[in-house]
Formats: C-alpha cells, sequence, structure tokens
C-alpha cells in the first residue's frame, strides 16, 4: 500500500498563518509515502511569497512532488510571464515543471498546465498526453497518477473556464489506462469518478491555507492506495487543527471506478459535467 497526500493551493502572500505549524505537524504525523502539491504555491508569484512557500516545503518530512499553478507566473508583469513565467518557480520551488517519480507500486507523472497567454485558463496539449501516456506504457501494473493543476472537468457550477485540451487530454488518458488524476485551482474538494470517463478517478484539493475558502475549510486529501483500490479522505482545518472528515473508498469494476458499498459518499461531491 502506498499513502499519497494531496495538498494544493497554499496561495502564501494571501495565507493564512496560523495553520502553517499545523498542517506541517499534521502532514508528519500522517507519514505519506509522497506529498502532491498541485500548484499555486504563491499569490501574485513574488520573491518573498516564493520564499515563503520554499521554506514551507522543506520543512515537509516526505518526498514531494510539485507542479506550478497560474498564480506561480505573473500576473502584473505581462513581459515577464510571456518571456519567463516559471523563473520564480524554477529558482525557489523546483527547476523542473514535469517531475515524475515511481517505485514499485506507483507512478505519479506532473503535468504543468498553466498557459502564460491566458492567465486563468490552462492548457493541455495533445504532445503533452503523448508523452504521459508513453511513460504509462512501461508502468505495467502499477498504479498510474497524473497531478494537473486545472481540472479536466467542471462541474455545472464552476464559472471558470474550462482549459484547453482538456476534453483530448481526459480522452487520451482514458485510452493509455491512467488511473487517478490529482488537481488544483477551484479551492474546492471532491473525489470521483471522470463522468466521461469512469475509468479514470478525479480527486480535486480545497486550499490548504488560503483565505479564499469558498465556503469549505481549509483542506487536502489523503489518497490510501493499492491495487485496484482507492481510500480517499479528505482532511480539514478545525480552529487550529487539522481533522479526518469526509471520506469514500472506490474499487475498480467492469465498469470503471465505483464507490464500495458501505463507505461514506463526499457529501459535496459536485455532479461532474463535461464543459
Amino acid at each position: 500500500m502506498r499513502r499519497i497526500l494531496h495538498l494544493s493551493d497554499l496561495h502564501y502572500g494571501r495565507d493564512d498563518a496560523a495553520l502553517e505549524e499545523p498542517l506541517l505537524a499534521t502532514i508528519a504525523s500522517l507519514r505519506p509515502d509522497l506529498v502532491v502539491i498541485s500548484g499555486d504555491f504563491t499569490q501574485r508569484a513574488r520573491r518573498r511569497q516564493f520564499a515563503e512557500a520554499a521554506e514551507f516545503v522543506a520543512r515537509i518530512e516526505a518526498p514531494v512532488l510539485s507542479v506550478p499553478g497560474n498564480h506561480d507566473t505573473p500576473i502584473d508583469n505581462l513581459w515577464r510571464r510571456f518571456v519567463t513565467p516559471f523563473h520564480r518557480y524554477k529558482a525557489y520551488i523546483d527547476p523542473v515543471l514535469e517531475p515524475s517519480v515511481e517505485d514499485d507500486e506507483m507512478h505519479v507523472v506532473g503535468v504543468n498546465t498553466v498557459n502564460r497567454f491566458s492567465w486563468q485558463r490552462g492548457r493541455f496539449s495533445r504532445r503533452t498526453a503523448r508523452r504521459v501516456c508513453n511513460v504509462f506504457a512501461e508502468a505495467g501494473d502499477k498504479l498510474k497518477v497524473v497531478v494537473v493543476h486545472h481540472p479536466l472537468e467542471h462541474g455545472p457550477t464552476v464559472e471558470k473556464r474550462l482549459m484547453r485540451g482538456a476534453s483530448a487530454a481526459l480522452s487520451a488518458l482514458s485510452d493509455c489506462e491512467a488511473d487517478v488524476v490529482l488537481s488544483g485551482h477551484l479551492h474546492t474538494a471532491s473525489a470521483a469518478p471522470f463522468t466521461a470517463a469512469p475509468g479514470l478517478l478525479f480527486v480535486q484539493a480545497g486550499t490548504g491555507l488560503s483565505t479564499r475558502r469558498r465556503g469549505e475549510t481549509n483542506n487536502f486529501n489523503v489518497l490510501d492506495v493499492e491495487a485496484g483500490r482507492v481510500s480517499i479522505t479528505t482532511w480539514g482545518a478545525d480552529e487550529l487543527e487539522f481533522a479526518p472528515g469526509e471520506s469514500a473508498t472506490y474499487a475498480r469494476g467492469a465498469n470503471g471506478w465505483e464507490r464500495v458499498a458501505g463507505e461514506a459518499e463526499f457529501s459535496a461531491r459536485p455532479q461532474m459535467a463535461l464543459a
């Protein structure tokens, strides 16, 4: 079994500083095999914000795989965003924009979905989808996980535009038998099979530290994974402590991922619909 802790949207520069120590302590207590951070380390991609985010990451007592989010590129300096959009991210967080981690049980691949020419909306190119599928072609029976910032599906209440190439990427990842997609961006937590690809599990993290909670508590996900089975628990902040909340377990069935009978649903689970 492997444990993945999925964290997203820290937004240093608009973070709740009082939650930083409780979050780090909870991460350490859960002893994950891998911590995934799916983008938006900063609010405005400024050096001080990146320095604070880098200090946070350095204190995580587990391997970390991260991808950038749209807030990790400058919004108020167009020249820098178009010419060197990831300079500070590479300097402070990770020089590799699309890292991967592999062990005996899982293969996790990061994808940079940030689109420098459309700051809010992301992009998942066909070339990127082919790259990910080529990596997974050698993964065998390992759990195959994709990490992105922008979701590949939106629920009916989401006002943000779905990123470019999302439909084609979802189809490609389904065809090459990816298992799980981890994403952020919307500041809401959920877990369900994709509507258009039930063989692919969509796990969405809320915001770990941002004050822009959009009606939720600050939270992160814990995935306990083994052959053909994934259990997801959302840990949310209660005052200055993080505690386990809603959970769901999915197992691979004849029609894709199916919720295990008797396990609690995500009460806030959205009705996923391809935009």
